[in-house]
């Protein structure tokens, strides 16, 4: 008979855990909000996780109730008698219905279990998912993407657990614990106490053994994230093409075999400090009960105990150890639960900085006004948008930013195109981060069609504004799927009538899955011209009274260019714009420009006017923009309304 039964197991794997995580789990401070917090969280579940824990006492009465009625079943055979049989019979009877019983509440359990365990998953995940979309973008720009995706699967899970495996083991072990020793000192106190010598015999070994395990399996971890980086830069198509191009093959898989070798070494002692508890533990168990049969047996013979009453505390003490061991450690259990509920509230606690107000009102349809009046802005302080632990940092930058806008005013009529043009880091993409509420003003205000933007709903900004980027981006779906990211309800008919007014229909048609043709990671399976086509595609199925413009023809070649321009024309037809001007073709068609230097408009005019005078832009125009200039395009390459242009996410923010 194995001296350990599953609950002892189990026991003894969940102490395993808990020791390898102690360091980090006392080194964390879990606060009483936090707690109070866990509580409110569970109120949805509280008859569930009432039914679940009334299932956990049953079946750990259930486990003390059976070794008992074995050793009644041995003492009825060891008296004899004419109804022995029988008695024998009805025990076992019981004994059978009892673990019948017991197989049921397992399920009954089990099913409980995975009902209050994957609906806090959900909330937690679904929360946090939509938390973190209304960050602010300096926010993504500073986080480490791994360390992101773990809150939302790691700590997620870990934070369930404190409702399952965690709730569940130390109600059943108290309740087991308590039973099994009272009904064992009431058997036998001198069998109890010599049973129970052993037991620091096996716990101290096993906290140095768990001390190692968590030295080991940090290291485990830390080279585990190295490769997954490693692996992430590697494989991604961008990452694929510098390794090619630049990169040595046998130096990078020997690098990334080095560390995986280190894995498999660690991997391997894992398994036998983990082996050698487990043996270790059975050892002592098995130790114990022959103390337990030897005594016990001894005490029989002389007539102070039954033979049934050996039995039953050679049985019981199986179920003895596991409880006492797990309940040594149920703080570091109990806290482990409590961390990562507090590392998702840490996310949560976020502010987004950009938010809706209550009373936001929407801007008028077709608005294609856009002023700015006596307009500042800082960059916010790194500990106002992000968290030390997702950026791998000891503590977060408290530093206030110098303002990037100081006092910037201008506007742009319905029919007009503005450009804004100045060297790098004069504020040209911070200005028109801030007519998409990307970021709020310091001080001042963008209006849209004479609403402040911060005023308004966030769906009416986002109809009225559209944007098309240098590296417009792609998500890895069908091209459908990325053109109705604009307008979900968007028919195919429309998607049609969108590809073609961006000069890409009859590319799309002669693909052998049309719409239905996945664009692969970033747009990656298109040129950088198609793929800029697909973009202002969707654009136009959006159908914005403003467009947003950075310069989409930047980085094409002249063919492509060209393809581009003649979709802008269309794209531009009727609406407002503002460029970022990177050529003087653009630059040229502007209704009127402005010159950015150190945050404020230094100038202001047309392309001749501005030649003429002498300034900050004749020397841009001699230096960047003429060297820059390409082929004009087509007359209507450029509509009569102005464009509003929008940065690159990995731009400088200045």
């Amino acid at each position: 008979m194995n001296p350990m039964g599953a609950g002892s197991s189990m026991g003894g794997w969940n102490m395993l855990r808990a020791l390898r995580n102690r360091d980090e789990v006392t080194a964390h401070r879990v606060s009483r909000r936090s707690v109070r917090r866990v509580v409110e969280f569970a109120r949805p579940y509280r008859r569930d996780i009432t039914v679940f824990l009334v299932t956990v006492v049953l079946a750990a009465i259930i486990g003390v109730a059976t070794p008992v009625l074995a050793g009644d079943v041995i003492n009825a055979i060891s008296r004899g008698g004419t109804d022995a049989g029988g008695l024998v019979v009805r025990l076992a009877l019981v004994i059978a219905g009892l673990a019948v019983l017991d197989a049921l509440l397992s399920l009954v359990q089990r099913w409980y279990s995975a009902r209050i365990g994957e609906g806090i998953i959900l909330n937690l995940r679904t929360r946090v998912y939509d938390h973190v979309q209304r960050m602010p973008l300096q926010f993504f720009t500073r986080t480490q993407t791994g360390a992101l995706v773990s809150r939302l699967n790691n700590d997620v899970t870990g934070a369930q657990r404190a409702f399952t495996s965690t709730l569940s083991g130390v109600v059943s072990n108290i309740i087991q614990l308590v039973l099994t020793a009272a009904v064992m000192f009431t058997l036998s106190w001198q069998i109890t106490a010599l049973s129970l010598v052993l037991l620091p015999i096996f716990i101290i070994p096993a906290r140095r053994v768990g001390r190692r395990l968590a030295e080991i399996t940090r290291e485990s971890y830390d080279l585990d994230a190295k490769m997954n980086a490693t692996m992430t830069e590697r494989f991604g198509v961008a990452g694929a093409l510098l390794v090619k191009l630049f990169g040595r093959p046998d130096v990078e898989a020997r690098r990334f075999g080095d560390r995986a070798e280190r894995v498999r070494d660690i991997g391997i002692q894992s398994a036998m400090y983990s082996r050698t508890f487990f043996v270790a533990m059975l050892l002592v168990a098995s130790l114990a009960q022959a103390l337990t049969y030897g005594l016990g047996g001894w005490l029989a013979v002389r007539g102070n105990v039954s033979a049934g009453t050996v039995v039953t505390l050679a049985l019981l003490l199986t179920r003895l150890y596991g409880p006492l061991t797990a309940l040594s450690n149920v703080r570091v259990d109990v806290m482990s639960a409590l961390v990562s509920f507090d590392r998702v509230f840490e996310v949560l606690d976020l502010r987004p900085s950009i938010a809706e107000k209550p009373d936001a009102v929407a801007i008028p349809r077709g608005a294609g006004r856009l002023e700015f009046s006596d307009v500042r802005f800082r960059y916010p302080a790194a500990a106002e948008v992000s968290l030390a632990s997702l950026e791998d940092v000891a503590t977060l930058d408290r530093t206030v930013q110098e303002p990037v806008l100081r006092g910037v005013s201008f506007t742009v009529e319905p029919g007009q195109m503005v450009a804004l043009v100045g060297p790098s880091g004069a504020g040209k993409s911070t200005t028109s981060m801030l007519v998409s509420r990307i970021y709020d003003v310091t001080d001042g205000a963008v209006r849209v069609g004479g609403v402040d933007v911060r005023d308004a709903t966030l769906d009416s900004l986002r109809d009225t504004i559209g944007v098309v980027t240098q590296d417009s981006h792609l998500f890895h779906e069908t091209i459908a799927e990325n053109l109705r990211y604009a307008k979900p309800d968007a028919s195919d008919d429309e998607l049609w009538a969108a590809l073609r007014g961006a000069q890409v229909e009859e590319l799309v048609r002669a693909l052998p899955d049309g719409l239905d043709t996945m664009v692969g990671e970033r747009g990656y399976r298109f040129s950088g011209g198609e793929k800029q086509r697909i973009a202002i595609a969707r654009l136009l199925l959006k159908s914005p009274s403003i467009v947003i413009l950075d310069e989409a023809t930047a980085h094409l070649d002249s063919e492509s260019e060209a393809a581009v321009q003649r979709a802008l024309s269309v794209a531009l037809s009727g609406r407002t714009a503002l460029v970022i001007a990177h050529r003087l073709s653009t630059v040229r068609e502007a209704d009127q420009i402005l010159v950015l230097d150190g945050g404020r408009i230094v100038e202001r005019g047309r392309h001749d006017e501005l030649v003429a005078v002498g300034g900050l832009y004749a020397e841009l125009y001699r230096t960047q923009f003429a060297v820059a200039d390409s082929p004009a395009p087509h007359t209507d390459a450029v509509g009569p309304e102005p464009l509003i242009m929008m940065p690159r996410p990995d731009y400088d923010p200045v």
